[in-house]
Order: structure tokens, then C-alpha cells, then sequence
């Protein structure tokens, strides 16, 4: 691999040609005329349109992952079943909804601290099964080495309330446990031009309000996630991020008497004057949007949870269809300008979902892409943080984790904050 092989690779992602659907990672962001260009064999120069320090973020995105050039026109539209790239693992076979089988790289580059080729492991397995219940019990009986997550059906049967390792699971498998770049939230749409919400009492912030206090989410965690996550009682952008400030932006915390009172400030005491409305989710969060709707029925706003196919809804949400809907938004990198651009007016939806369109914001956001001290710039998100959590156009209820279960002779596989599968230095000695 080569300077040009990443100038190529790069301007493949912006070629309307190639139709990638990571292309909006540069847009607006790089110079038009020359973005990419390579000097020599080893220097690469990206050329920016303005300041945006979140660049190198950017670049550790998958997306940018670098391919070759002869192999890309080679293969043509094949490219897709026949990657090849510069990675610890190479590809083997393909059965397509079955398994997908990566051979250890003979040529890989990096090696341990001893001296050691890596990776260790001869070959990697992925399998492909329909539901996370599958997944568990094969699992269980020792056909996977870990699985992500766990089945809402066997949380209980492997996790207390506080989201420790049940005592007989202890020693048949390894619980990991880390912070994750996500953030679990409740929309409302924004675009006052919207017929939508032209009509909806949603549109008054004050009622917005109301539904945040009126939510306990220390006791969501407890009993709906055996305590994987945080409560999200700071801003959208979440815990484990450079620059967040565990007290600031102030969020909110549930307050079942301020929730009545803001009911009677918005002209709805007891919830008098409102017609149901309906929370938009997906079949895995339906017990999360029943929770909510019994919250909210306690300060007397009665919510019905439809539950439908994760497509659907995104559908129904980019053309202004879902007026109050379950959200998440996972970082793309590990900067909160990712999460801030939710809410920058200019942004279509994605990421902007709710439509959120505040000119102060939008003007901090210009000016926190042009600071490049660090601390300078956190402080600022922080502000527009807050303002996001005061126009309450999202509900945040938890800042996510990273759980793993894992079989105990598999060594060296330690989560991350991305979730991303590193498997450079795993060992399974046993076998």
C-alpha cells in the first residue's frame, strides 16, 4: 500500500460514480478542486475547505478503509464478494446468510511487543443467525466464542439487577462491560412548516419538557437493562467522549412534580385537552416505549407504542410521517461535533432527524469548527449541548454500554468504545 492507493481509495468515497453511502462523511468538509492527492509514496496530503478538527476522526471510519486500485477495476461490481485490502485477516469464503470465514493475513505488517507476527488466530468465523435468542443459546452450548449483547429473554438468567455476572455463570464465561458511544433517545419533530406539528400540542416546548421530567430513567436501566447504561441525565452527547463534563450541560432528571406543573403552564393540567399520541418504535425497544407510556400516563398524557420494522420507520421519519419517535444516534468518531450536527439546521435528515433548527446554535456550531484549542472548542459544545436539552427536541434516556459475553479460554479481545471488532492480538491457547 501506497500514498496513492489512499488518495484513490478516498476519492472513490466521493465519486457519485461509486454511489458509496459513506460519501457524506467529506461533504462540505474538503477542498472540491483537489481533496485528495499524493506527493509520493508515502505522503498523502487531504486538503481541507475550512478548519474541522474531527478530520482524523473521520478518518479511522471504515468507509475509509483503503483498497487497491488494480483489484477494484479488475473486479468491477464484484469488488463487493471479493474485498481485498491491507488488514490482519484476508478473505476466505462467503455463504451468504450463513457464515463469512477471514484466513490469517500471511504478509500482515505489525507484530507483539516479542516480536510476533500478528495476528495470532488462523481464521475467524462470523456467523449469521436470525435472532439474538439463537445467538445466545449457541452460545451457550459452546459453538461461539462471545456474543454482543444479550437477549432481552436471558438478561435476567445471566445478569443482576446491578449488572453483575450472575454467581453460576461465574467462571463459564467472562462478562465485559464498557462505555459506548450511543445515545438512546426519544424525537419529536421540529419543522414548524410541518402540517404534523402545526396542529400538535408537541409543538410547544413547555409540554416537551413536562414528558422529560415525567421520566424515571435510574429506574428504566434497573429493571428494563439490568443497569447496562447511564442514565442520560446530562445532554444528547454522551459519556466516554473528549470533553464531557458529568455536570454540565444540566439535563433532566425525573421530577414528577415539576412535570405536573409544566402540564398546567403548557394549558393542559392533568393532561386535560390532550389526545393521545402515538410513539414510533422498533419491535425490540416495544418494552421501552410501553415504560414510557405508563411513565407519561402517571402525569396524565396518554401515549400509544406502535412497533414496527426498523425500514419503515426510518422511511416514515425522513418524510416528516412520525411525529414523536424512538431514536439512537451511535458516533461515527470519537468527537461530539458527530452528535451536535443532529441539530444543525443546515443538515438534512440524517442526521438531523427532528429537524431542529435554532440560528444561535447554528452559529456556534460554525464557530466551534473553527476553534483549534481543544478546550476552547469542548466548552462550546458544552453551550450548545445545553441548548439542545433546553429546546427538549430530544428526550436522551440512556447513554449506552458495551456488553460482551465471552468464553473464558479466548484471551486478548478487549471491547472498545466504538464496538468495533479488534482481533489482532485474540488467542484461543486451548485449542
Amino acid at each position: 500500500m501506497i500514498a496513492a492507493d489512499v488518495a484513490y481509495s478516498l476519492r472513490r468515497i466521493v465519486d457519485p460514480a461509486t454511489a458509496s453511502p459513506g460519501g457524506w462523511i467529506f461533504h462540505g468538509r474538503v477542498d472540491r478542486q483537489r481533496p485528495f492527492s499524493a506527493i509520493n509514496d508515502s505522503t498523502f496530503i487531504l486538503r481541507l475547505a475550512q478548519p474541522f478538527p474531527p478530520i482524523l476522526g473521520i478518518l479511522s471510519m471504515q468507509y475509509c478503509s483503503i483498497v487497491p486500485k488494480e483489484v477494484v477495476e479488475m473486479m468491477g461490481r464484484d469488488f463487493g464478494r471479493h474485498p481485498c485490502g491491507t488488514g490482519p485477516f484476508r478473505f476466505g469464503q462467503w455463504e451468504e446468510g450463513l457464515a463469512l470465514i477471514f484466513y490469517q493475513h500471511p504478509r500482515y505488517f505489525e507484530r507483539d511487543s516479542a516480536g510476533r507476527r500478528l495476528p495470532y488466530l488462523d481464521a475467524v468465523k462470523v456467523s449469521f443467525l436470525d435472532n439474538k435468542a439463537a445467538e445466545f443459546l449457541e452460545f451457550r452450548q459452546g459453538r461461539l466464542d462471545f456474543v454482543n449483547d444479550i437477549d432481552a429473554n436471558f438478561k435476567d438468567e445471566i445478569l443482576s439487577l446491578n449488572g453483575d455476572l450472575k454467581a453460576e455463570w461465574e467462571g463459564r464465561i467472562i462478562l465485559q462491560k464498557q462505555p459506548y458511544m450511543n445515545t438512546e433517545y426519544l424525537g419529536v419533530l421540529q419543522d414548524t412548516s410541518s402540517p404534523l406539528l402545526r396542529t400538535s400540542p408537541l409543538r410547544q416546548r413547555t409540554l416537551r419538557l413536562a414528558m422529560s421530567h415525567a421520566i424515571d430513567r435510574q429506574k428504566m436501566i434497573l429493571y428494563l437493562r439490568n443497569s447496562i447504561g447511564v442514565p442520560a441525565i446530562n445532554g444528547f452527547v454522551p459519556y466516554g467522549l473528549p470533553g464531557f463534563d458529568s455536570a454540565r450541560p444540566k439535563g433532566h432528571v425525573y421530577d414528577p412534580v415539576l412535570a405536573r406543573q409544566l402540564l398546567v403552564e403548557a394549558g393542559y393540567p392533568g393532561g386535560r385537552g390532550l389526545q393521545p399520541f402515538t410513539l414510533y418504535t422498533i419491535p425490540i425497544y416495544a418494552e421501552m416505549g410501553a415504560f414510557v407510556a405508563r411513565q407519561l400516563e402517571e402525569i396524565g398524557i396518554l401515549v400509544r407504542v406502535e412497533a414496527m420494522q426498523r425500514g419503515s420507520l426510518l422511511e416514515r421519519i425522513a418524510k416528516q410521517q412520525a411525529l414523536f419517535f424512538r431514536g439512537s444516534w451511535i458516533a461515527d468518531y470519537p468527537d461530539a461535533e458527530n452528535y451536535l450536527s443532529v441539530f444543525y439546521g443546515p443538515n438534512p435528515a440524517p442526521p438531523n432527524y427532528t429537524r431542529t433548527s435554532l440560528p444561535a446554535f447554528d452559529l456556534l456550531y460554525q464557530k466551534a469548527l473553527l476553534e483549534t484549542v481543544d478546550t476552547a472548542r469542548y466548552a462550546i459544545y458544552r453551550r450548545m449541548d445545553q441548548m439542545v436539552i433546553d429546546q427538549a427536541s430530544v428526550i436522551p434516556l440512556w447513554y449506552d454500554m458495551v456488553i460482551r459475553l465471552v468464553r473464558p479460554d479466548v484471551l486478548g479481545f478487549h471491547p472498545n468504545a466504538l464496538n468495533l471488532l479488534e482481533l489482532r492480538t485474540v488467542q484461543v491457547p486451548s485449542r
